[in-house]
């Protein structure tokens, strides 16, 4: 199983939080101490609240389900699309879609017309079009892949979410908490845990301290995903085997009087 370190996480700036001014009393919990005015986060529980996150996610994985990423700030925007993509789940770095769950079908309807822009360009159709024409196609092909194409293998609502920073996509939580989709989340001193189904307290706004995680978070993953394919390797394979101790032995024809 995947594990975080302490020192690693230290060495990030994990531990740090925001102004004591700026906290959240809900992560008073999570929160060690006070050193010139700014919150220190307690790794010890980061350590294990992480790990306790990757075992979840690991599970989730192993199931076949799928995990949506989401970080639209600037810190956070390569490294999930990186890691995200790793290990082949959904992420969303734009501007969060209103309704991407809970109105999920229009948001399949979207990246659908993205597929029929593609087929009909491979086809030849848009070539009768004027170049003005086949600009504004092209544009609104680029604005679709943009903020749907890391979503569009996402045929179905996702069995969780990941979010960095709370506050900053407080809608997708909100969204998530009304379908009941489990939320993991990186919470800083500033958010409020209690709509969080995993609380990971750590610096989600530090570059490291998200990478860090997200390594650990995505290991788990790619974990669970092997095990699947292990376990089903191993299931076929049984399956041929009683397949062939099952069918009956060839019975030897009678000779001829």
């Amino acid at each position: 199983m995947a594990r975080i370190d302490f020192d690693t996480l230290l060495a990030a700036g994990a531990h740090f939080g925001h102004l004591k001014r700026k906290w959240n009393p809900a992560m008073a919990p999570y929160i060690f101490m006070e050193r010139n005015g700014i919150h220190i986060i307690d790794l010890h529980k980061t350590v294990a609240k992480t790990e306790q996150a990757a075992e979840a996610m690991k599970q989730i994985a192993k199931s076949g389900k799928r995990i949506l990423f989401v970080g639209t700030k600037k810190q956070a925007k390569d490294i999930i699309a990186e890691k995200a993509a790793s290990v082949g789940m959904p992420y969303v770095i734009e501007r969060w879609p209103g309704g991407m769950l809970t109105n999920f079908p229009t948001i399949r309807k979207a990246v659908r017309k993205m597929s029929n822009i593609d087929k009909l360009l491979a086809d030849g159709t848009y070539d009768k079009l004027s170049k003005r024409e086949n600009l504004q196609i092209q544009r609104k092909r680029a604005k679709l892949e943009k903020n749907l194409g890391s979503i569009a293998d996402l045929t179905r609502l996702p069995s969780a979410i990941f979010v960095v920073d709370v506050m900053k996509e407080h809608i997708a939580v909100a969204e998530a908490n009304r379908l009941g989709i489990p939320v993991f989340a990186m919470v800083d001193t500033n958010s409020n845990p209690n709509d969080i189904d995993f609380v990971i307290p750590a610096n989600d706004d530090s570059t490291k301290s998200i990478e860090v995680i997200l390594s650990v978070l995505c290991d788990a993953i790619q974990e669970g995903i092997d095990e699947r394919k292990t376990e089903k390797v191993d299931m076929d394979a049984a399956g041929e085997t009683q397949g062939e101790e099952e069918s009956p032995a060839e019975e030897e024809a009678p000779e001829a009087e």
